[in-house]
């Protein structure tokens, strides 16, 4: 009983929590939430007696009886057990007595003795048998009695309180019925108005409805909110079936968003109104379309009428134009904000040429067409449109958003159809991709945890597998346990000595295994963007660095380094190492010295690998003069090796024993193209080596022209931007002045030049 009413009592509280809330819910009507609160505040009361009488049952009838029982019955169990075993003495010792020869006296003697004493004992505890017996049947009484006397007096405290609760109570009860009485008369009356004005409605026709209530279409520009205009929609999908779906667009912030319904997030179809154009589409079937057009997209989008279309066309027109009114210094800074950020950045301007795809092919498609790339790389979604360009894998929308959410320092999300795509940055996607990366992170997924989710899986699922696989990496293949993964060996002990008998590999073969097969750098030259300011991380304007980028990547680094001595002695000894390491098992390798020797070979893959691993990539190799995973990759002569550990957080200024920063080195081998990649990372070309040279020295040293002029040119920039500062403000953006008109004009002649001659 006392269990069931405990039950009942809890399931009682969660009805009068219903109530509750229901009267939160009716607060707009006065006498609904009055009464709900009330009613819910007496049965709260009730719960509480309900909870007094079975306090009290416990403790009067459970507690008492289990005490009686326990203790006063257990108590007179044992002498009975202690008489029983006195009886069996007794019995035992008659037999014996009984048995007794007459013809020895002292058996006799002993027998009778023993008997006399059993006899006594017997009497001793028959008495105290009795006496328990007679106690126990006493104490049951009034035990009983007790009780439930006990407990009845709790029935009646609980039936007692529960009519004095209600009594009072009764009044408002009273009155409630009878309000309720008048609230169905007067629901009847509201429901007849209701239905008179129904018919009167559909007698109307159809013109005359329109007339009287079509809605007036207003927008406003200077909307407080921002919100210039609002409204429903129909959509035209991007798939290939073409579907027209009804959204609620509205224009806010110099935006063209939308939503399915209304507490989704807002989905950005144009990210900078400035950027696009919309006008009227009458070849089309469907009636009042229009087409609002971006640099990397277009929309159709339909309204309900003609009237509410002009209002839509005039309203983005009137927001281009609103746009372009603000100031145009906060919206630069933003988007080069942005755009120094290593994880995204903005839309840029459609007036130049070079935002349109290569060759007619988008950075999307490019992207997607590399392995595993048709679907996102941790759940299996169709055309994926996002991408980490740290690790190299495209992502849907909502495994992008859980990468966004692990920080920079493990996931760098950039959009492939929203932001501007650097032509080193797309090679290195090229260069990866899902099934390239899946190798090393999914190497071992079998077990607990290691199901991977699918596209419908929920979102809590994706979260905890995309965790566990890049943050707690718990899918890598576990390294083998060699004495050799313990503390990082010079990599010049691993070298496999060439038998002098065994012919040498031709340079041909030895340039095919280690060089692997990029896209062509000439054919991603107009993939940058045009930002007409200059970036506080680099010396160049970025429009000009991926134009000297282009160029160097195509031409002048295609002739390899420069013949000078030094630079002749570093890559003969470059194609020897990689020649040995070919020969090493890399997997015994410690993770930082396999680093060193995949950026040095240019093996890509192999440096994801030791990345995942956990190599640091900024290790020194104390028995290579201090030497860096970035200054192997100089050294090798790969620039996408040295984006990718520039993306994975490489220090562009860290220098060796011999005091020489990657840029250095990039200047002493003619690098020209890493020198161009250096600069616009944010490399300090006023370091000094161990002879107190600094890059512009090495290039006038090396007579190598074009890497003298690139960093003049970037000298050039760099003392502009501190004349031109405003007092207070050392190094800002540089405006349009006569030196940087002078400045620009020099870059464009420069370029020209050296198109010309190649």
């Amino acid at each position: 009983m006392i269990e069931a009413g405990k039950a009942y009592v809890t399931t009682n509280r969660l009805f009068v929590s219903g109530v509750r809330d229901l009267s939160q819910q009716c607060q707009g009507d006065t006498v609904i939430s009055e009464c709900l609160q009330r009613f819910g505040d007496s049965l709260q009361e009730m719960v509480n007696y309900h909870m007094i009488l079975f306090d009290q049952a416990q403790r009067s009838v459970r507690q008492q009886l289990h005490n009686f029982v326990k203790e006063d019955v257990r108590k007179f169990k044992e002498t009975k057990k202690q008489f029983d075993k006195v009886r069996e003495d007794m019995e035992l010792s008659l037999v014996r007595n009984a048995q007794a020869p007459r013809h020895r006296p002292h058996e006799v003697e002993e027998a009778t003795g023993a008997l006399t004493l059993t006899r006594k004992c017997f009497r001793h505890l028959a008495l105290d048998y009795v006496l328990q017996i007679n106690v126990l049947q006493a104490k049951k009484k009034f035990e009983i009695l007790d009780s439930m006397l006990s407990f009845m007096h709790a029935q009646h405290s609980f039936f007692q309180q529960g009519y004095s609760l209600l009594h009072q109570l009764d009044p408002y009860m009273k009155k409630l019925a009878a309000e309720l009485d008048q609230l169905v008369i007067d629901s009847a009356v509201e429901k007849r108005e209701m239905e008179r004005k129904h018919a009167a409605i559909q007698q109307r026709t159809l013109l005359q409805d329109f007339s009287y209530d079509e809605p007036k279409v207003e927008f406003d520009v200077d909307a407080p909110s921002g919100v210039v205009m609002e409204g429903y929609l129909f959509k035209r999908a991007s798939n290939a079936f073409k579907t027209w779906n009804r959204r609620w667009f509205s224009i806010q912030n110099s935006q063209l968003v939308y939503q399915k319904k209304l507490k989704d997030v807002l989905t950005v179809v144009v990210d900078d109104l400035r950027l696009c154009s919309v006008k009227p589409c009458e070849d089309i079937e469907r009636r009042f379309c229009f087409e609002v057009v971006s640099p990397t997209k277009s929309c159709m989008l339909q309204a309900d009428s003609e009237k509410l279309r002009q209002a839509w066309v005039q309203a983005v027109q009137a927001s281009i134009a609103s746009a372009y009114r603000e100031s145009p210094d906060s919206c630069y800074s933003e988007r080069l904000d942005r755009t120094a950020s290593p994880s995204t950045s903005s839309i840029d301007s459609a007036t130049d040429s070079r935002e349109r795809s290569v060759k007619g092919e988008s950075v999307l498609q490019r992207v997607q067409n590399v392995a595993g790339n048709s679907q996102c790389g941790d759940c299996g979604q169709p055309d994926p449109r996002w991408a980490s360009i740290n690790l190299g894998v495209l992502l849907c929308i909502e495994c992008s958003g859980i990468h966004r959410s692990l920080g920079v320092h493990c996931s760098k999300v950039r959009s492939l159809t929203l932001d501007s795509w650097e032509p080193e940055l797309l090679k290195l996607m090229c260069e990866l991709g899902n099934s390239t990366v899946n190798q090393i992170y999914e190497a071992q997924c079998e077990g607990p945890g290691g199901r991977k989710p699918t596209a419908s899986s929920p979102r809590q699922d994706k979260e905890a597998w995309i965790k566990d696989k890049y943050v707690e990496k718990k899918f890598l293949r576990k390294p083998p346990s060699a004495p050799a993964r313990d503390v990082p060996r010079p990599w010049r002990a691993q070298k496999c000595q060439r038998h002098h008998s065994s012919p040498r590999v031709p340079a041909a073969r030895r340039k095919v295994r280690l060089e692997p097969i990029l896209p062509s750098v000439a054919a991603l030259s107009s993939a940058g963007a045009v930002e007409r300011k200059f970036r506080r991380d680099s010396l160049f304007c970025p429009d000009e660095l991926d134009s000297l980028f282009s160029y160097f990547d195509a031409g002048a680094a295609a002739a390899g380094p420069r013949k000078g001595a030094e630079s002749e002695e570093s890559s003969g000894e470059a194609d020897g190492e990689a020649e040995a390491w070919g020969l090493a098992d890399v997997r015994e390798l410690h993770p930082g010295l396999l680093a060193h020797r995949a950026a040095r070979t240019r093996d890509l893959r192999a440096l994801a690998m030791a990345l995942a691993h956990g190599a640091e990539v900024n290790w020194a190799d104390a028995e290579d003069e201090g030497k860096t995973p970035l200054v192997q990759a100089v050294l090798g002569g790969s620039l996408i090796v040295c984006e990718f550990l520039l993306q994975n957080g490489a220090d562009v200024n860290q220098r060796d024993s011999r005091g020489r920063a990657p840029l250095h080195h990039a200047t002493l081998l003619g690098r020209t193209g890493q020198v161009c990649l250096f600069l616009k990372r944010g490399a300090d070309q006023h370091a000094l080596d161990h002879k107190q040279q600094d890059p512009l020295s090495i290039a006038i040293q090396e007579a190598n022209a074009d890497i003298v002029t690139l960093l003049r040119l970037a000298r050039m920039a760099e003392e502009m931007r501190e004349a031109e500062a405003p007092p207070g403000q050392p190094g800002p953006l540089a405006g349009s002045s006569p030196t940087e008109l002078q400045y620009r004009r020099c870059i464009q002649e420069f370029i020209s030049l050296h198109l010309e001659e190649s």
